[in-house]
């Protein structure tokens, strides 16, 4: 009987061990879709200031957010990150840019910085130094980079105005970026469309703002 009871106990464990080599050989042929899908998601990184963060608006009201949903639509497999700090100057995203860089590695850099450097008239040259920054370290880092323009109330000057709505599309050109010499022209003849401020955009022209990017952004999601 002993004897017995040790074949069917050897037989048991054969067949376990072939169960479980069987089990072992189905796990490891299966794909690992997560893994995968992580691999190719690629990033849009937006650099800006409080037009860009949203400011005064909801967490999904402002532009940004709004083209993150039409990218999740339109163009799958990539992901925006909102960097956009309200108050932000030029020198604070040239502060910031290598370290997003490195933790990101995004594929296409949006760059909405300068506007409150004009408000606070710092000089252009420092403006369009901090801003050439941002585009160089962008572009050697493997990014495609949009630059969205902005212009100054004529209060500050003709030569200083023209000057700053100059400077971006000189950087536009130099580095062959993708551009938009002044990112919210389609709102900004009416003071209805700004919040009580008269500087910041309200909700309801948020995808206005947003459609009127989407050309230039839409070719770089490639």
């Amino acid at each position: 009987m002993q004897a017995g009871y040790a074949v069917v106990r050897r037989r048991a464990q054969w067949w376990l061990a072939l169960v479980v080599m069987t089990f072992m050989q189905a796990l490891l042929a299966q794909p690992a879709p997560r893994a995968a899908t992580a691999a190719t998601t690629k990033t849009v990184l937006v650099m800006g200031d409080s037009l860009s963060a949203g400011y005064g608006l909801g967490p999904d009201q402002g532009w940004v957010p709004l083209t993150a949903a039409r990218i999740a639509r339109e163009k799958p497999g990539w992901n925006v990150v909102n960097a956009s700090i309200s108050g932000e100057t030029s020198a604070g995203g040239a502060s910031r840019i290598a370290a997003q860089l490195q933790r990101l590695k995004p594929a296409v850099v949006v760059i909405e910085l300068g506007a409150n450097d004009g408000l606070r008239g710092l000089p252009l040259d420092q403006t369009r130094a901090n801003l050439e920054k941002m585009i160089t370290a962008s572009q050697a880092a493997g990014a495609r980079v949009l630059l969205l323009g902005m212009q100054m109330p004529p209060n500050l000057g003709r030569t200083y105005t023209e000057g700053f709505a100059s400077l971006y599309s000189a950087l536009a050109r130099q580095y062959h970026t993708a551009f938009v010499p002044f990112f919210l022209q389609p709102i900004a003849g009416d003071r209805a469309n700004f919040q009580a401020d008269n500087l910041h955009p309200t909700t309801e022209v948020q995808p206005q703002i947003r459609d009127f990017v989407w050309p230039a952004l839409a070719p770089l999601l490639k």
